[in-house]
């Protein structure tokens, strides 16, 4: 009972870290932009949502749609204040644009950290579910939303997947992570399709964040290891790929699954971590990455 558990609940919270990395990936892809402040979008949008039904009294389905607004609005604050200025910046030096943007970035998430702990407290925070009641599995006792949770990451992801593949913008934001010169070349705005990335990339880490709210809960101090396991991800799976972002991100769920069951859950990071530091040793450029 207790490895089918495992199981279960190892997908769910994997197919979370696989909605969540798969935006960290994206605009890594395109922009090359590594976002620290990624966990800390990911609880404002679980805490906005726990606060509109608490505070606003608007209903589950309401504070959901606010929380992932908000997720938005600080996804195209960090592009527009934090990261373009860095980007256009002429007095910066183009061999240090990255370390810079890592710095701005992680400097703006413990801001947001500190933000959410100063006018909510850093209390656990978890959002009314959506989908209510408790199903058997083969004997396992289920509440639904998890299977909810799973559902509604894969169905995003699925969406996402046709929006890059078949649609006339996406199609755009795919030849620009291959060839931005070649992009401006055909008359394309390099702006607009960062701009778009990244209301994209908000959306997808918002719906990841409330839902992450739903099943297991935040804090402020979620923050961090959201951002760790987020990086560990997409670093395992491939810098810039999607399908191995998707991979590890099941290798990350499960081993933490794992550790939360078998040992404890306060140590759930640390093996994902572990194997992390092994396979940048073993193979630097990750599972499925090109560089």
């Amino acid at each position: 009972m207790v490895a089918l558990q495992i199981l279960i609940d190892g997908f769910a919270v994997s197919a979370l870290y696989a909605l969540g990395a798969i935006g960290f990936t994206l605009i890594f892809g395109v922009s090359g932009v590594l976002n620290l402040s990624h966990g800390a979008l990911m609880v404002a949008a679980a805490v906005a949502a726990w606060a509109a039904n608490g505070d606003l009294l608007v209903g589950n389905y309401a504070g959901a749609v606010f929380g992932v607004g908000v997720s938005l609005a600080l996804a195209l604050l960090t592009y527009a204040f934090i990261v373009r200025p860095i980007q256009r910046s002429q007095a910066i030096r183009n061999e240090e644009r990255e370390i810079f943007i890592l710095t701005a970035t992680l400097l703006w998430g413990i801001v947001i950290q500190e933000l959410i702990a100063y006018l909510y407290t850093s209390n656990a925070k978890t959002v009314l579910p959506i989908v209510e009641g408790v199903v058997a599995i083969l004997g396992v006792r289920t509440p639904t939303n998890e299977i909810f949770t799973a559902v509604v990451c894969w169905g995003a992801i699925a969406l996402l997947w046709f929006l890059v593949n078949r649609t006339r913008t996406g199609k755009a934001v795919l030849a620009a992570s291959m060839n931005p010169r070649g992009v401006t070349l055909l008359g394309i705005e390099l702006a607009w399709i960062y701009i778009a990335v990244w209301a994209i990339y908000g959306v997808l880490a918002g719906i990841a964040g409330v839902l992450l709210g739903m099943f297991l809960g935040v804090s402020s101090y979620s923050v961090g290891p959201l951002t760790a396991s987020a990086f560990s991800i997409v670093v395992l799976g491939g810098l810039g790929s999607v399908s191995g972002s998707l991979i590890a991100a099941y290798v990350v769920g499960y081993l933490e699954t794992l550790t939360a069951y078998l040992v404890s859950p306060a140590y759930r990071t640390i093996p994902a971590l572990l194997l992390l530091v092994a396979v940048m040793y073993v193979r630097p450029r990750g599972l499925l990455g090109r560089r």
